[in-house]
């Protein structure tokens, strides 16, 4: 029989078109396959997007559960150049603060010098640096106090005015900043205490030798800041005032010098409220969620990747449970109480105004509600233990993406065998092809041969 290299061409017929209508009737058995395993790759991103609106709800529910976050306290000033935070350790109250004077540093300069970069000290030389400053009882600078404390720079010979400055700021204990200033006849070296009030202030400097001396018209001494907080008098070597009132720091700006502001530390319930008014928009969030996974399509549109999901359901309940049920050990035992109820379509609301009375007026009792006696007491406890067994290693949404992912794999590994299968039933129908095309070849050659002798037998015949 002959051999045959190509379908067809020894028949005629189209074997070919035949052979792949054959084989795409054959992968056909895979498309069930293929079908299933798309929608269990869509469960597993269906769960991933579950457990992050999770996550998020489970950050807002964590927030609750910090007896911090209902102990917060906010302190308001009535006017400018004074600021005031509260924290914990304060005390609800009033104050009346009186800004005298605010905290500055000090500043001295030398006499001029006709050049800033070329040499001043022929010989090694030392520089004193004195620090200080002592008022009189009537504010007043005393020139002729001696310094509290002071320092030596080595300065080395043949610098000049910048290297002095260098040496300076490279002193890390200096305890000043030093620049160069023109005075329009010269150049000057500027001192400039680096921290603020009396005792960091610079009152004097001096050289063992060499052209430079200080120049005390320039003395600007730095002051401590002065406050009267309800009449008591307060000094501060900052303008950073801490430890005054308890619990508040105060931030004074030059500004405020002379004025007389109302400081009110009161409780923060803003903190409270944003952190309630979160848990509400996340658990919504997620109920959106929840249900665009669950939506059933009909005849109009693809259902969601998780309708009828056992898991969903299991979260769904549990959550309304502990969000529905009582808490008990305080006054209020549902939240209903102060102004959060879940509504007919499943989402959380929240009645601000019955909140912020309840917050105003019981902050305690509502930390008694959320975080509980410890940790797993409270609303937030119960919830952070349900949720735990949702987004744990080993929780509801692990196991549900553990088992689609091992759907995946098995119908994988039944695609590639049936694949297969199919590929050897395709070979199997190609070599019955050949068979038929080569056999079809064969009958057309004796056909041929067998017209071709009848027709030179007729011939024969005809002669005769």
């Amino acid at each position: 029989m002959a051999s045959i290299s190509s379908l067809g061409i020894g028949s005629g017929l189209d074997l070919n078109g035949l052979l792949d209508q054959l084989r795409s009737a054959e992968r056909e058995k895979l498309q069930p396959l293929i079908v299933q395993k798309s929608q269990e790759e869509s469960k597993i991103s269906a769960y991933g997007r579950l457990q992050s609106g999770l996550d998020k709800f489970q950050d807002a529910v964590a927030a609750l559960n910090d007896t911090s976050l209902f102990e917060g306290l906010s302190a308001k000033v009535q006017g400018d150049g004074l600021s005031a935070t509260a924290s914990a350790e304060a005390s609800p109250g009033r104050y009346e603060v009186s800004v005298n004077r605010t905290a500055t540093a000090g500043t001295l300069a030398t006499t001029s010098a006709a050049t800033q970069d070329e040499e001043l000290f022929a010989s090694a030389s030392t520089l004193t640096l004195e620090f200080g400053a002592t008022y009189d009882a009537d504010g007043n600078f005393d020139d002729t106090a001696a310094a509290k404390s002071s320092l030596n720079i080595d300065i080395a010979a043949g610098s000049s005015l910048e290297d002095v400055r260098d040496a300076i700021n490279a002193n890390e204990e200096a305890g000043v900043d030093a620049s160069i200033v023109n005075d329009g006849s010269g150049y000057r070296l500027a001192l400039s205490s680096r921290e603020t009030g009396a005792a960091a202030s610079v009152v004097g400097l001096s050289f063992d030798s060499g052209p430079l001396n200080e120049d005390a018209v320039t003395l600007r001494p730095g002051h401590d800041a002065e406050l009267g907080i309800n009449g008591i008098t307060i000094t501060s070597p900052t303008n950073t005032v801490e430890g005054a009132i308890e619990g508040v720091t105060l931030e004074l700006n030059p500004s405020s010098a002379g004025e007389t502001l109302s400081l009110e530390v009161s409780r923060d319930t803003g903190g409270l409220k944003k952190a309630v008014n979160t848990l509400v928009s996340s658990y919504n969030e997620l109920q959106s969620t929840i249900g665009r996974m669950t939506a059933y399509g009909g005849g109009e549109g693809a259902s969601g990747e998780l309708i009828g999901d056992r898991t969903v359901r299991n979260i769904e309940s549990d959550m309304v449970r502990d969000l529905t049920g009582r808490v008990a050990g305080g006054e209020i035992s549902v939240m209903s109480q102060f102004g959060v109820s879940l509504n007919e379509e499943g989402r959380l609301e929240l009645d601000e105004d019955t909140f912020d009375e309840v917050a105003a007026a019981d902050p305690e009792q509502l930390a008694s509600f959320f975080a509980g006696a410890d940790e797993a007491g409270g609303l937030a406890g119960r919830m952070e233990a349900t949720l735990g067994r949702f987004l744990g290693e080993e929780g509801l949404i692990a196991s549900a993406i553990e088992g689609s992912e091992s759907q995946v794999e098995s119908l994988s590994r039944r695609y590639t065998r049936m694949e297969a299968s199919v590929e050897r039933t395709v070979e199997r129908y190609r070599a019955q092809f050949g068979q038929l095309d080569a056999m079809i070849a064969n009958m057309n050659q004796t056909s041929s041969y067998l017209t071709q002798q009848f027709a030179s037998l007729d011939a024969q015949l005809g002669r005769g």
